[in-house]
């Protein structure tokens, strides 16, 4: 799994693995007034953060990175829910400063982190999707990924709402041939 957490590098990004001394860059990227938290499965601003930034960075099944765009931070994306014995995992747990959503940057960062799990070896990436989140499940169907179905009253979030997670997936081979295109 080492490899899976070695930096990323590309024109204009680095993602780096979250680490302790990320704590205060990504508390400060994180503004309490932020309307994206209410469709997040965990809040990681205010006063939440500590909780689940230490969970995060503690939990052996997260792989998070830390993304840097020009030079500054701008948000965090990793692997989630690694199933190495059956080479699939999850990609998600992406938040990005207000300024840096819509700019096309998910656009690039996602096909860097699919590209690095293909290339440990995983077949399967998996994006488990709050089904309020709309822009996300038209970001990941734009990178190729097929929609299989909807888990219904899936996850209860930190708000208490019972959410229905929207799973798509992104299978190796369709991912080379799409590149191949």
């Amino acid at each position: 799994m080492e490899d899976l957490l070695a930096p990323i590098a590309a024109p204009g990004l680095y993602l780096e693995q979250l680490r302790e001394e990320h704590r205060e860059t990504l508390r400060a990227l994180c503004p309490v007034d932020d309307p994206v938290w209410e469709i997040f499965p965990a809040n990681w601003s205010g006063d939440h953060f500590d909780t689940i930034f230490d969970a995060t960075i503690a939990n052996p099944d997260r792989f998070p990175f830390l993304i840097v765009a020009d030079g500054v931070p701008v948000g965090m994306s990793g692997f989630l829910r690694v199933a190495a014995a059956d080479n699939w995992l999850e990609l998600g747990g992406t938040y990005m400063t207000p300024a840096a959503r819509g700019t096309g940057l998910n656009g690039r960062i996602k096909p860097l982190l699919i590209g690095r799990a293909l290339d440990c070896g995983f077949t399967r990436i998996e994006f488990c999707i709050d089904q309020r989140n709309v822009r996300s499940q038209k970001a990941v169907e734009k990178l190729g990924a097929v929609r299989e179905g909807v888990l219904r009253k899936q996850r209860i979030t930190w708000t208490g709402h019972v959410r229905d997670t929207v799973i798509y997936s992104i299978l190796a081979d369709e991912w080379r041939g799409r590149l191949s295109e």
